[in-house]
């Protein structure tokens, strides 16, 4: 399995997202509030409310793949919601 795969483009969800919804969770916050099919060669980053958890998705032609980090003591500079 490759860790990192070329990617065409990258999206921020702008919203915070419960990480507590699996991917497929996920997958429906995709394709109804962005818009995106998530079989497209992207990198779809989401972020917690707090913004010290970030996970991101993608398809690599055989499955899902989901990287998550945790900052300990600091936070992700994230877009605010629109």
């Amino acid at each position: 399995m490759k860790m990192f795969v070329e990617v065409l483009a990258i999206y921020l969800y702008s919203g915070y997202v419960n990480f507590r919804k699996s991917i497929n969770g996920q997958l429906l916050i995709i394709e109804q509030d962005m818009a995106h099919s998530p079989f497209d060669e992207a990198l779809l980053v989401f972020c917690n409310r707090h913004h010290d958890k970030v996970k991101a998705l993608y398809w690599d032609k055989t499955g899902f793949c989901l990287w998550y980090k945790r900052l300990e003591q600091d936070f992700f500079r994230w877009p605010a919601a629109s």
